[in-house]
């Protein structure tokens, strides 16, 4: 069983948490945040202000769930009190972004120009040469931002495209001249 699901999972101050047949609904500063469980396989509880897991079947599966529950549950915990934040970096020659209200428009080297719809739940800003993601969901928000880089993945020649930020691009060396 997993280490992290072993433990009681706290609610912090200021997050209302409630749980119905399974569907545990979280409310706090930066929003609200819902997930559904399957309580057939892992049981979820609310005791003296913390998150109660355990295993409602002695299974292979349940024993495999029952980790990624409890991290979902902080997730959740973690997107409704602080939020989530990604930040993608454009480089290139006349690459560019910014964003006209709910998309993103990008000039990535192609004859036409991209854009995407920003999803709801999620902002996003764009200054000269960074993209900045926020949003209280983890997984929509890193999600957005995987479709973002997916336009124009970052090249090993020149690095042209898009990274995120702290993300190392191994350099290849181009072709010698004779």
């Amino acid at each position: 069983m997993s280490r992290l699901a072993k433990q009681p999972i706290a609610i912090p101050a200021g997050v209302e948490a409630s749980i119905t047949d399974g569907n545990v609904v979280l409310k706090g500063a930066k929003g609200e945040l819902s997930r559904v469980f399957k309580t057939d396989v892992i049981s979820v509880e609310l005791k003296d202000g913390a998150f109660v897991l355990g295993l409602a079947t002695e299974s292979v599966f349940s024993k495999a769930l029952i980790g990624t529950y409890a991290s979902h549950l902080m997730n959740m915990l973690e997107g409704v009190t602080k939020g989530f934040e990604k930040k993608l970096i454009v480089e290139g020659v006349g690459f560019r972004s910014e964003v006209k209200g709910k998309q993103l428009h990008m000039q990535l080297g192609f004859s036409h120009p991209v854009v995407m719809e920003i999803p709801e739940g999620i902002t996003a800003t764009a200054e000269k040469n960074l993209i900045t993601i926020t949003g209280n969901d983890k997984e929509r928000t890193n999600q957005f931002a995987a479709q973002i880089r997916a336009k124009k993945k970052p090249e090993p020649y020149k690095g042209k495209g898009i990274r995120y930020e702290g993300e190392i691009i191994r350099r290849k060396q181009g072709k010698k001249s004779a």
